[in-house]
């Protein structure tokens, strides 16, 4: 049997337009081609998302080798910017467009083809499991999660897992990610008293106390990082008043911060100092306050080690790159994984995900699923 080509693979996948929470069939291509080869797949939907379990093998087995990655894109975005269909997997001077080719159905589509050709050439002694979803871009509500929840009642478990998500920021090979930093994003609301602008002392203005606090809280140093994390960062991203008229004092204020932090710190512990200097500036000004977080993952670490080690070395062999072990970046579905098994990231090169005509080199698809492949034949050796 011809080994199968993750270049078509990546294709098909791209032109299934599906967008967040869309699926539109992309999880039914991956079924279909893992089912032929002996892989039983098994539905993991949760909460109206799409979600693939796949498992070559025997249940349970304490060899077990898991792939996580996700077939949901982000939106287009303007459609008239791209030069080429969005979801038309158009191949030009060795070079494949559509959204999500980058992030992430090229990587799904060489570790699917690296387990397939390789269960086919040299069925080993142990299982592989595809760990699939259709929810990464949004909310990440139910999909690896769900799929987590789905191992766990069906007695599934992971050995170690490889994250096919674009790793690499400029040269194939470059970079392995070996952890995460956290995430949290905190809303406030200032609530004073509106008045006229000309009269100030009969009002509580919220303007004021909502620029100090925002300005204590961006000139904090959370930290100067750690080991393994660069330092942590905290960054205004809205402040927001609907007030149009210069005249008017207005009752309430809202902004918002998101915070990347390292494991210096939790989400409970920022948190903490959140509503300390809340609570300092209420006091300062005599306003009111309203706060809310949500933390969207803990920073992990999965130390270096035998898995990083195992990756490392198919690399260096399929690249002539030797990778650095980092934990930059936004989140990623390993934050879930990791409190399953240990977990590494390695992928393509992410300089065109999300951006218009969001493309990949061919080679790097064919470079990938050696790699990959390389990876289970060392791992089952």
């Amino acid at each position: 049997m011809p080994a199968l080509d993750p270049v078509a693979l990546t294709a098909d996948l791209v032109r299934c337009a599906s967008v967040t929470p869309a699926d539109a069939g992309a999880l039914d291509v991956l079924g279909d081609v893992l089912t032929s080869a002996g892989f039983e797949c098994v539905p993991a939907d949760r909460g109206g998302i799409r979600n693939l379990f796949a498992r070559w093998g025997p249940k349970a087995h304490p060899k077990t080798f898991g792939f996580n990655g996700h077939t949901d894109v982000v939106p287009v975005g303007d459609a008239a910017a791209w030069t080429k269909d969005p979801f038309g997997a158009e191949i030009e001077d060795g070079i494949l467009f559509g959204r999500g080719t980058t992030d992430m159905k090229s990587g799904v589509a060489a570790f699917a083809a690296a387990a397939v050709d390789f269960v086919r050439k040299d069925p080993p002694d142990g299982a592989i499991i595809l760990a699939i979803t259709g929810d990464e871009e949004g909310d990440a509500v139910d999909g690896t999660t769900a799929l987590l929840a789905h191992m766990e009642k069906a007695g599934e478990r992971m050995d170690i897992c490889l994250v096919g998500e674009p790793t690499c920021p400029e040269k194939m090979g470059e970079m392995i990610k070996i952890g995460r930093r956290g995430s949290m994003t905190a809303w406030i609301r200032v609530i004073g008293k509106q008045g006229h602008s000309a009269y100030p002392h009969r009002a509580c203005n919220p303007l004021p106390a909502m620029m100090r606090l925002m300005d204590r809280l961006a000139r904090h140093e959370l930290d100067q990082g750690t080991e393994h994390f660069d330092a942590s960062t905290l960054a205004v991203v809205t402040v927001d008043t609907g007030n149009t008229a210069t005249n008017v004092i207005p009752a309430d204020c809202s902004a918002a911060v998101n915070i990347r932090f390292n494991d210096a710190h939790s989400g409970a512990s920022l948190s903490t100092w959140i509503k300390g200097e809340i609570a300092r500036i209420e006091t300062e000004f005599g306003v009111k306050t309203e706060l809310k977080i949500k933390i969207s993952g803990e920073s992990f670490l999965t130390p270096p080690g035998p898995l990083s080690d195992l990756v490392s070395r198919a690399v260096v062999a399929e690249t002539g790159v030797t990778p650095t072990l980092s934990t930059t970046g936004g989140t990623s579905d390993a934050r879930f994984i990791k409190d399953h098994c240990p977990v590494v990231e390695f992928g393509l090169v992410g300089q065109s995900m999300h951006q218009v005509d969001e493309h990949v080199q061919v080679e790097h698809i064919h470079q990938l699923k050696a790699i990959y492949t390389r990876i289970l034949a060392d791992y089952f050796k």
